[in-house]
């Protein structure tokens, strides 16, 4: 298995000047612990689920160019973009953008949004949960075309009219495609339909056993080999324990899961990736 880091607070002690400094050394960090990933979350409000919405919260694509430079062999995105957020369109040239400049690194993350209060907030449109989902699927049907050097065409859809899908320079390797979210009906179709990877909460392995046999189903429904697909899960408690968090991984792993994603504290994520993520990487290597 691999390991992925998400970073999901910025509440470094000296507050926003000390977050740049930061962030640089959790690059630094994740390239010596031997990550594979590192995401941040696509959200302009702190989710108050979690922490106060006031608390610092960073534009995620900004934040994947910066770390792009501090970074040399973990792969980028979001964990997730909300499809609301972006013109679809203007999306596929950004996740482009991040690719080429990430010397082919780059991945999109989507899902369907719904954080409603930052969307009202900043005066964002926030459709019903439907049409947000109508959205999704037009927008991995844009950002297909647009990463296709040899369709340059319009695309016609209820939602998004684009005259021309030109995207120059084209990204270096194909932005993986990863959508979030185990929703049976609508989310897991998606995953089969369009995108190359999955990504569901470690709850149980039973739970996740149960996603994933949805997800075989509408691989089959739609004709697609349900073993490209690539499994993540993101471990969303506490780890302070590398063994003990290893010795939960083997049955994950026999579920066929090849990435597990953990999330640092937000007050000092570079120390946590030394101290704990860089042993669970090591331990993850052998399983």
């Amino acid at each position: 298995m691999r390991l992925g880091v998400h970073v999901y607070a910025f509440t470094v002690p000296g507050g926003p000047p000390a977050i740049g400094p930061e962030l640089a050394r959790v690059g630094q960090a994740v390239e010596a612990a031997g990550v594979s990933h590192l995401s941040f979350m696509d959200h302009y409000f702190q989710m108050e689920r979690i922490h106060p919405a006031t608390d610092p919260m960073m534009e995620g694509y900004t934040t994947l160019g910066f770390l792009a430079a501090h970074t040399a062999t973990a792969r980028l995105g979001l964990l997730v973009t909300g499809v609301s957020y972006r013109h679809p369109g203007l999306l596929a040239k950004i996740v482009s953008t991040l690719d080429v400049l990430s010397s082919g690194r780059g991945e999109l993350g989507i899902g369907a949004a719904w954080y409603e209060r930052e969307h009202r907030g900043l005066g964002v449109p926030f459709p019903p949960v439907a049409e947000r989902f109508e959205r999704l699927e037009e927008t991995l049907r844009i950002c297909r075309q647009m990463w296709d050097p040899e369709n340059n065409g319009a695309f016609e859809g209820k939602y998004y009219q684009l005259a021309e899908t030109l995207c120059s320079p084209q990204p270096i390797s194909k932005p993986p495609i990863l959508i979030g979210g185990g929703g049976e009906k609508k989310t897991l179709r998606l995953v089969a339909q369009y995108a190359d990877a999955c990504n569901l909460f470690a709850t149980t392995p039973d739970e996740v056993s149960h996603k994933l046999d949805v997800l075989r189903g509408h691989c089959d429904a739609v004709g697609r080999d349900y073993a490209e697909i690539q499994k993540t899960m993101l471990y969303n408690r506490p780890v302070t324990d590398p063994d003990a968090f290893a010795a939960e991984m083997p049955p994950f792993a026999k579920l066929g899961f090849e990435t597990v994603i953990l999330m640092p504290p937000g007050d000092g994520p570079a120390k946590w990736i030394d101290d704990v993520a860089a042993p669970i990487a090591s331990r993850l290597a052998d399983i």
